[in-house]
């Protein structure tokens, strides 16, 4: 995982309305674009043939490709888009006719964009399989379905007046696509068409995040092209996204239970949670405004701090182990009137995620606002993030106006195929219960729990050596993940100059 500040862009509508509008279960990775030379921009054909390019994060050329496909399947004289993919070549091609197909998050996130972070992750696999990485359709370089907007800004907009349906319309009425053709199951038919393209008799899966749902489709739709499978941040078939509001509130509350049972972090900051919710609270009855110093370019800037921004902000940084440390000290100080950290954490975290959200909607439209139940609508009044998400996703399907797919399609998946799951216990967004569930009807599966790592425990323990282990056995049989237990823990920010050790055996 790539653990820097990340550059933000205050002109997304995308990016602003994502604590509002987006269940964002993507992994960060690298956010950063497409780095080609001109010369070796990839048109699309339908050839086998691959040109040279280069991906941002990545000293050496790789290989990128675009293969012609109907937007609808069913229409296939009709409109066409190009699917773009990279290929990063095994160092020693000892097994040319397979790859490691890395699928990414969000939904809406681009796996081109993210190649650096899949390079360092799987660079033992890579030493003698491909890496192959598609830009799913509606995200990238593959008919992006995304909005912009010039006139708004990070630092001083205020979610709480946002029109999401009306934005959401304005989205939908500037994008040239068939957005009900951006679903889960026709962009698996590109992946096999992908494969077969390039001539890969078996692929090797790692998804991760809402890039499980697609591995587990592949195992379901395509069982004989696919050799193992790794899910990392799992979300079984069985569970609606939708139930992530759960899980971000389970993962505020280990939070605040890690800084208790810390001494230092505990004798710093003795009242966290309830520093929280007075901060919060006060943040529910009207925003504050205030003049503070802009992060990226140290001027003074007015800040708009709104619930959403601020729940937001502490959201997105708990996927992220360095920005998680941080999380105490920010709220301490917010609660003193200072708001300056909140805001570095909120800078850091804006565009962190890539989601394009059109493509974002055509999933989570078509394939989980039906599921919500009364219980979970229930149970979605508790929670201030899982309220907000719950009306925000209702506004914008009720616009996206997405086919559902068939009941079958949330069927726990049934296979025999070599299956390694892995989850995070201080996951904020996919739990490891949702691990447990998915391994209903796998016969050959093993689920591990990595107890200090958040979302995407290959970025952050030594899963990425079980996933290696696994591609070269080809079974899950002698996977030891004793490694799993290694204390990773980040120590907490105690003030905004130093980072305090956990004492050796402190829980």
């Amino acid at each position: 995982m790539v653990n820097q500040p990340i550059k933000t862009s205050s002109k997304k509508r995308s990016s602003l309305l994502l604590s509002a509008l987006s269940l964002t279960i993507g992994l960060t990775l690298s956010h950063s674009a497409i780095a080609d030379d001109s010369q070796n921009q990839v048109a699309a054909t339908n050839s086998p043939i691959l040109s040279s390019c280069y991906l941002d994060g990545l000293s050496e050329q790789m290989q990128c490709g675009s293969l012609e496909l109907a937007e609808n399947p069913a229409k296939p004289d009709g409109k066409t888009i190009s699917v773009h993919y990279a290929v990063l070549p095994a160092i020693k091609p000892s097994f040319k006719k397979q790859a490691m197909l890395a699928i990414a998050g969000g939904p809406g996130q681009s796996a081109i964009e993210n190649a650096a972070g899949f390079d360092r992750m799987l660079a033992k696999v890579r030493q003698d399989r491909d890496i192959l990485l598609i830009d799913q359709r509606g995200t990238g370089q593959s008919n992006l379905l995304a909005c912009d907007d010039d006139n708004m800004s990070a630092l001083t907009f205020n979610d709480d007046d946002i029109d999401i349906a009306k934005d959401t319309q304005e989205c939908l009425d500037n994008l040239d696509a068939d957005v009900s053709q951006y679903g889960s199951l026709t962009a698996l038919t590109d992946f096999e068409a992908v494969r077969q393209h390039l001539g890969y008799e078996k692929l090797h899966l790692y998804g991760v995040s809402y890039g499980t749902r697609m591995a587990q489709l592949y195992m379901r739709e395509y069982p004989q092209a696919i050799a193992t499978v790794t899910l990392d941040g799992v979300v079984p078939m069985q569970q609606s996204v939708i139930a992530i509001g759960s899980a971000i509130d389970r993962g505020y509350d280990l939070l605040f239970q890690d800084c208790q049972q810390n001494s230092q972090c505990q004798q710093q900051f003795p009242e966290l949670k309830q520093e929280f919710e007075t901060v919060d609270s006060a943040l529910a009855k009207a925003p504050i405004i205030t003049q503070t110093r802009d992060p990226q370019t140290d001027e003074l800037a007015s800040f708009t701090l709104t619930r959403g921004k601020y729940n937001g902000a502490i959201r997105m940084a708990l996927y992220m182990p360095n920005i998680r440390a941080l999380i105490p000290h920010a709220i301490h100080q917010a609660a003193l009137g200072n708001y300056q950290p909140i805001l570095g954490i909120y800078t850091l975290t804006t565009d962190s995620t890539g989601i394009a959200l059109g493509m974002h909607a055509s999933v989570v439209c078509g394939e989980d606002i039906h599921r919500i139940t009364d219980d979970m609508r229930q149970q979605a009044k508790g929670s201030y993030m899982a309220q907000t998400m719950l009306e925000g996703l209702e506004a914008t399907c009720s616009v996206w106006n997405m086919p559902q797919v068939n009941d079958s399609f949330s069927d726990a998946i049934e296979s025999d195929i070599p299956t390694l799951l892995l989850s995070g216990e201080l996951d904020p967004a996919t739990p490891p219960s949702w691990g447990d569930m998915a391994t209903e009807k796998l016969t050959n599966a093993k689920h591990f729990t990595s107890l200090y790592a958040t979302h995407g425990v290959a970025y952050q323990s030594c899963g990425n050596e079980l996933i290696a282990d696994l591609v070269k056995s080809g079974s899950i049989d002698d996977i030891d993940a004793e490694c799993l237990e290694q204390d990773t823990r980040r120590s907490f920010y105690l003030n905004a100059n130093t980072v305090e050790t956990i004492p050796a055996g402190e829980e």
